[in-house]
């Protein structure tokens, strides 16, 4: 053999060599890599403890990484935090109350289906007609979750959280006053205590507002009962105006030469006149309740 076919068949067989410990090498590390992915499956399988905290390290980075993009915060859960639901899934009773309340009070549609769907589940177990329950909430807050009175009363239905903080124990203690579903939930108690002890829902409703010992409550039932008359007909399917008509007023009969003048009324007399309407900043409820 020449000098030159030496040489070639020299590099051939290391060329061989070279292929062959490659392809043992390369069919080693799949081996290898498949063994190590086997015996984490396996692992993974026997400890799921392990594989959660794999997972939430995992998502930690990822969110990790999205917030040093975009900047903010990632909070997927953060809908689950929100009061709202979708008001066209409402029964068709309670979907009318709410758009109604909706328009009237400027508020949005989706926190109150909520509203509107707890009153009228939690007027189904009290016997107590779920729109006045809404009422009540219209009245006293304009449905503002965080609406606060000079006297401290409270949330949606104002109630008087120092008072009833033991009603707000088993949601979580007194800051629950900002619940929306927890704060309707308390009110309703204590409306419910209200008319059993004044033994009618006028009467109650005078209680609730802290009026029960008072010459007048300041209209504040009738105001209650007028809105409550106003959503029984939107329940019932009828079309209700969102303001009610604003009452005549009869013309003043003219002034007779006979008629005896106008008396001024000193300055300290209708201070004392206005003393009983002073009085209710009122709110539910009594502290004896």
């Amino acid at each position: 053999m020449t000098a030159l076919g030496t040489v070639v068949a020299g590099v051939r067989t290391f060329a061989s060599d070279v292929i062959d410990g490659f392809l043992e090498i390369t069919h080693s590390s799949f081996a290898l890599l498949g063994l190590a992915v086997a015996f984490a499956v396996i692992t993974l399988t026997a400890r799921p403890d392990l594989r959660q905290t794999g997972e939430e390290k995992l998502m930690g980075w990822l969110q990790a990484r999205q917030v040093a993009v975009m900047g903010t915060p990632i909070e997927p859960e953060a809908s689950e935090r929100a009061t709202a639901s979708n008001p066209k899934e409402l029964p068709k009773e309670q979907a009318a109350v709410t758009y109604w309340l909706s328009k009237k009070y400027r508020v949005a549609p989706e926190p109150l289906a909520v509203l509107v769907a707890e009153a009228y589940e939690i007027g189904g177990k009290t016997k107590l007609d779920p729109t006045l329950i809404l009422s009540i909430m219209a009245v006293e807050s304009s449905f503002n979750p965080f609406a606060q009175s000079a006297v401290g009363a409270q949330g949606l239905m104002q109630v008087m959280t120092n008072v009833h903080t033991d009603k707000y124990q088993n949601f979580g203690g007194h800051f629950a006053a900002f619940d929306p579903v927890s704060n309707l939930r308390v009110g309703v108690k204590v409306l419910q205590e209200c008319i059993t002890r004044a033994g009618s829902l006028e009467g109650g409703l005078r209680y609730y507002v802290g009026a029960a010992n008072l010459p007048d409550d300041g209209g504040y039932a009738a105001k209650v009962l007028a809105e409550h008359f106003r959503l029984r007909q939107v329940a019932s399917g009828r079309s209700v105006p969102l303001q009610p008509p604003a009452p005549t007023t009869p013309a003043a009969p003219p002034m007779l030469s006979t008629q005896a003048p106008a008396q001024t009324v000193p300055a300290k007399a209708a201070a004392e006149a206005e003393a009983p309407k002073a009085s209710a900043d009122k709110v539910a409820l009594l502290s004896d309740l």
